[in-house]
């Protein structure tokens, strides 16, 4: 009788103090407890569904610029000759253990890969495509090239939604000489992103703050510096590597990066490069039937089996609205990347 009344008290105990901090946290929206906990549960979430082979190996990579160390998981070829390099970046939640279906097709074609962490979800300064996470780009790129037999003319740096904004980032300031880059669903204006993400109620617009150290309200000037539709546009780069931007026609309804992103980094890039063509741009006119109708501007034929809504070009550079919402097409991107 005892032992069952004394259970009853301790049960009655902890639902109570359950209660009390419930109450406490609503009433306080305490981050210092809050935060943490979101933050392990998204780092519990990335490490339940890592599925990495036997294939590949977690590497340490000291950092150039404050020695801080990040991982990567890399896939060394194993043929005897020079080999494709694909640097594929994690999406804005994500870190090096995120999966990739990238990295199973760079095996299957026995493709070098690494996939680096840059200072893991972008939710912190250090974060963001700041100067410490480009420069962890680079160094994945440098460890690849001295530990594996890469063709230094076949580098190709890839991502999805917040992979696409560190590949616009490594765009414009990374150091190698890359061969392609392949943007998907990005993000280019963290100004923009932040308050269509506030109207959505989303976690991206409290992660803007934490990255750019804005306090009481978003700070204009730091969300400009980790935005790359605000970075000079190394025209000199495009003589030797291209850049492809990939948007699906659906993504800002149905995902969270509106294609406007897309639209204005490349109409930013050839303004830059000071191409007066206006056909050559993407119209207001055609911004409009995309964003209101979603309906294709012409007959542009198909990426993989999907139709394209828009397709713009010039030289090295090009922008491809597919049917499609906020993803890349894993098998189609390595194969493109791959094409001459």
């Amino acid at each position: 009788m005892r032992k069952g009344l004394f259970k009853l008290i301790v049960v009655v105990l902890i639902l109570l103090i359950g209660m009390s901090i419930g109450i406490f946290l609503g009433r306080n929206n305490s981050t210092l407890i809050i935060k943490p906990m979101k933050m392990l549960f998204k780092k519990y979430l990335l490490t339940k569904n890592s599925h990495w082979g036997e294939d590949f190996n977690i590497v340490e990579i000291k950092s150039s610029k404050d020695n801080t160390v990040q991982k990567s998981y890399f896939y060394k070829s194993k043929s005897s000759n020079p080999k494709p390099l694909i640097v594929s970046l994690h999406a804005w939640s994500g870190d090096f253990s995120e999966n990739d279906r990238l990295a199973e097709i760079s095996v299957l074609k026995d493709l070098n890969y690494i996939h680096p962490n840059f200072r893991g979800p972008n939710n912190e300064v250090d974060a963001c495509c700041s100067e410490l996470a480009v420069t962890d780009i680079d160094d994945a790129i440098t460890y690849a090239i001295n530990n594996s037999n890469v063709d230094n003319g076949e580098i190709y740096v890839i991502g999805l939604s917040g992979g696409g904004y560190a590949t616009f980032c490594a765009f414009m300031k990374s150091k190698h000489r890359v061969k392609k880059f392949s943007a998907w669903a990005s993000i280019s204006d963290l100004v923009a992103w932040y308050n269509e993400s506030k109207i959505r109620n989303n976690q991206f617009a409290t992660d803007i703050l934490d990255c750019t150290g804005s306090e009481n309200g978003i700070d204009i000037k730091r969300a400009k510096e980790r935005s790359p539709l605000y970075w000079q546009t190394p025209i000199e780069k495009l003589k030797n590597s291209k850049l492809t931007i990939y948007a699906g026609v659906y993504d800002g309804v149905k995902g969270s990066v509106p294609i406007t992103h897309s639209f204005n980094f490349y109409n930013k890039i050839l303004s830059e490069i000071s191409v007066e063509d206006t056909s050559l741009y993407v119209s207001n006119y055609e911004k409009l039937k995309l964003l209101e109708k979603r309906e294709k501007i012409a007959e542009f034929g198909k990426i993989g089996d999907r139709e394209i809504y828009l397709k713009k070009e010039f030289i090295n550079l090009s922008i491809i609205i597919f049917e499609g919402d906020h993803e890349i097409l894993p098998e189609f991107a390595i194969n493109d990347l791959l094409k001459d």
